[in-house]
């Protein structure tokens, strides 16, 4: 039988359209855009053609303001690190929140080993950042203050928006980086209207390819570069490009508002129908994170059950032919707690339990319901036979 992938959260397969786009840059087309013979100009127009469609889709002024990168976290680094040495006129202090990416926490937190000041701000139970703390955080010497578009673990959309413009009338220099390489692609996309300066972008969470990223710069967000000893990428990224995976995040761009988007409503009504088979056959299952709808992305899912440990759900699951994740995908090798549960109050053992389930295009109701007899038929009672905690809380008086 074959295999079940819901882990679309992590990574997504290319559409096939992506890899036949691809495919000339990594078989005949292959020269470098430094170049200058035919070869070279070749490559480079077609960097360029990428850059557009990327412009379009996110609704840049101008391709210049889109700058490609190796991956989401090199965009995500280049944004916090370029942003904050470039901007400390206005003064070295940085708000972010404790459930963002580690990619976001880890160049935040570097920054701060270096004299950097952070205000860290908490979530709610759900995982939405309140509004008022925001404000109170932002101070005239604010130079960058981090958002996420949708939260890896919780799969919560924050009301990106409504929390760029309370920055902006507190402070005209300090800079908005959000954080869209979990949700781009799943979720409204709007950096201008946002008044974003920076965005992040990640293509192969959005069926495009692996080794290339994208990030939105506007033209106020002045930024320092990090990797020296070339003019590529607008000046801001040295180093010969990955011409074909720059062409495929074109085509993936290209792609979200005719084939992505038009799903979505087609997905979340999936998530939900699944989610209640789940919960009406296994006891002691908790969602994290916003209610499915709205205010969730879609493809989301993120749940507990109660008494077992996530890791062995996931293993369990892969050994029955069922790829789920559990954590974050840069963390899923150390054995902790998902730091955005712990953050949003959840105890150990419950930030223990989760897995993440990512439906995709290409998932089936007779997939997800064959997952679901699985989960509830085997994993969890296997699972739970083995458990001290369980037998323990069978035993205790209810």
């Amino acid at each position: 039988m074959s295999r079940i992938y819901l882990d679309h959260i992590t990574t997504t397969q290319p559409w096939p359209e992506v890899l036949e786009a691809m495919r000339p840059f990594l078989e005949e087309e292959w020269a470098s855009p430094s170049s200058l013979h035919s070869g070279g100009l070749r490559a480079r127009a077609a960097i360029r053609e990428a850059r557009e469609k990327v412009k379009t889709w996110i609704g840049a002024r101008s391709e210049t303001e889109v700058v490609f990168t190796s991956c989401g976290s090199e965009s995500i680094n280049m944004a916090v690190k370029g942003a904050a040495f470039r901007s400390r006129r206005p003064g070295n202090h940085l708000v972010v929140s404790r459930i963002e990416h580690p990619s976001v926490l880890g160049a935040v937190k570097f920054l701060e080993q270096i004299g950097y000041e952070v205000t860290w701000l908490d979530a709610d139970e759900f995982g939405f950042l309140r509004l008022e703390e925001m404000r109170e955080a932002v101070r005239p010497e604010t130079c960058l203050v981090c958002v996420g578009q949708m939260n890896h673990d919780l799969g919560v959309l924050q009301h990106v928006g409504e929390l760029v413009s309370a920055v902006k009338s507190l402070s005209a220099a300090a800079l908005c980086l959000v954080d869209a390489t979990a949700g781009g692609g799943w979720a409204e996309l709007d950096p201008v209207g946002w008044g974003a300066d920076l965005v992040a972008l990640s293509p192969h969470r959005f069926y495009g390819p692996k080794g290339v990223g994208i990030l939105y710069r506007s033209r106020r967000a002045r930024l320092e570069p990090w990797l020296h000893g070339g003019d590529q990428e607008l000046g801001y990224r040295a180093g010969t490009e990955n011409v074909a995976a720059i062409v495929g995040a074109g085509v993936a761009a290209e792609r979200v508002d005719t084939e992505l988007k038009p799903q979505w409503g087609r997905i979340r009504i999936q998530s939900a129908r699944f989610w209640e088979n789940l919960k009406s056959r296994t006891p002691y299952l908790k969602l994290h994170g916003a209610p499915i709808g709205e205010h969730r992305a879609p493809h989301h899912l993120n749940f507990s059950a109660e008494f077992i440990e996530g890791e062995g759900q996931a293993l369990m699951l892969d050994a029955l032919g069922v790829a789920v994740a559990s954590g974050s995908a840069c963390a899923s090798k150390a054995l902790n707690p998902s730091h955005v549960l712990t953050a949003i109050g959840e105890p150990r053992e419950m930030a223990m339990s989760n897995i993440i389930l990512g439906l995709g295009v290409a998932t089936t109701d007779e997939e997800l319901d064959r997952m679901a007899d699985l989960y509830c038929d085997k994993v969890v009672p296997r699972l739970r036979g083995m458990s001290m905690a369980w037998e323990e809380f069978q035993a205790s008086p209810k």
